[in-house]
């Protein structure tokens, strides 16, 4: 059993209804019970350790006058029960990307440390399963280097062709046709700027969303390229974008290679890209996997449901090099 004593407030650090208590219980595996001015906290060893370290990591920065934002007690326990040494301020102040009218922090050690392959890199791959913020992250990323003019534009290209449709039997012009298909892209330039803003920067060619095919036969230099759903390129496609990069410019590659939708015997432009590059000096690799979830928790549970019914038998078709599963790689370290 350990107690700890809490001064100040303690309201926004227990959360509504001591929801946030609640989160430290079902993530460290301890029961914490309010006697007074004390916490009590029972567990195992390793639980009650992290758990005070936790609260009074958290409860010197509210002192020292940090606010707590929603979700932050969830990810400092998260973070704690992944490496105990975690300095809490150190990964909430530092590692964060500020883009337009948000400030993002990573939610685990995998997202921070893909933004810091994205800062030291000029290409990345971020690999993992949907709504673990490979997209989010590198869109943020890049309308911060827009801000800083440290890029002239960004390009956002996605495949067009997804699920088995094809574009021509699609209502609608050109455009019409691809908007859908490229959606999730300008949701995420809307979560980091003003409408207007955005709508001026596409207007003005500052920002483009486009299928991958519109790639062909351009370079793309001071620029910020982001291509998303990756998986879903053929080898062709994912060759012909790598080659386009010019000088002054950053590439992010996104996708998750469970998902796969080309037809069947087709390969994957994205699981092609691992084995071909892999190793190569000054190309990150950064992995995801369940834990790096920011949607709603049951997402967690239902990749790791799938992902315990695809294990037996062997990997799934692109499975990542056994070097680079345990998170990332820069060339050949990360």
């Amino acid at each position: 059993m350990t107690r700890i004593s809490l001064t100040g407030r303690t309201d926004d650090l227990f959360g509504v209804k001591d929801e946030n208590l609640r989160s430290l219980e079902e993530i460290l595996k301890v029961r914490i019970k309010n006697d007074g001015a004390d916490l009590i906290i029972e567990g195992s060893e390793a639980g009650e350790r992290q758990a005070h370290s936790v609260l009074t990591q958290l409860t010197t920065m509210m002192a020292n006058g940090y606010s707590l934002a929603g979700g932050d007690v969830r990810l400092a326990a998260t973070l704690v029960s992944e490496n105990e040494t975690t300095d809490i301020k150190d990964f909430l102040l530092k590692a964060v990307v500020r883009s337009g009218k948000k400030t993002i922090v990573p939610r685990s050690f995998n997202q921070r440390r893909y933004l810091e392959q994205i800062l030291n890199s000029d290409m990345v791959f971020g690999i993992g399963p949907a709504g673990t913020g490979k997209t989010y992250l590198a869109v943020a990323q890049a309308v911060s280097y827009l801000h800083q003019k440290a890029v002239a534009r960004i390009i956002l290209a996605r495949p067009a062709v997804e699920a088995g449709e094809k574009l021509g039997f699609l209502p609608g012009d050109l455009q019409q046709k691809v908007d859908p298909y490229l959606r999730p892209l300008y949701d995420a330039l809307y979560d980091m700027m003003e409408f207007e803003k955005v709508e001026r920067l596409i207007a003005r060619h500052v920002i483009e969303v486009a299928p991958i095919a519109f790639m062909r036969g351009r370079t793309l230099s001071d620029a910020f390229v982001i291509i998303d759903e990756a998986q879903n390129t053929t080898p062709e496609q994912m060759k012909m974008v790598l080659t386009r990069i010019g000088f002054g410019s950053k590439v992010v590659v996104t996708g998750d290679i469970t998902q796969v939708d080309l037809p069947p015997g087709r390969t994957s432009g994205l699981v092609d890209a691992i084995n071909v590059l892999n190793g190569v000096e000054g190309i990150g690799f950064s992995y995801f996997d369940q834990r790096d979830v920011v949607r709603h928790k049951l997402v967690q549970s239902v990749i790791k449901a799938y992902e315990k019914r695809e294990a037996p038998g062997g990997a799934h078709q692109g499975a990542p090099p056994a070097a680079a599963a345990s998170g990332s790689a820069n060339g050949s370290t990360s």
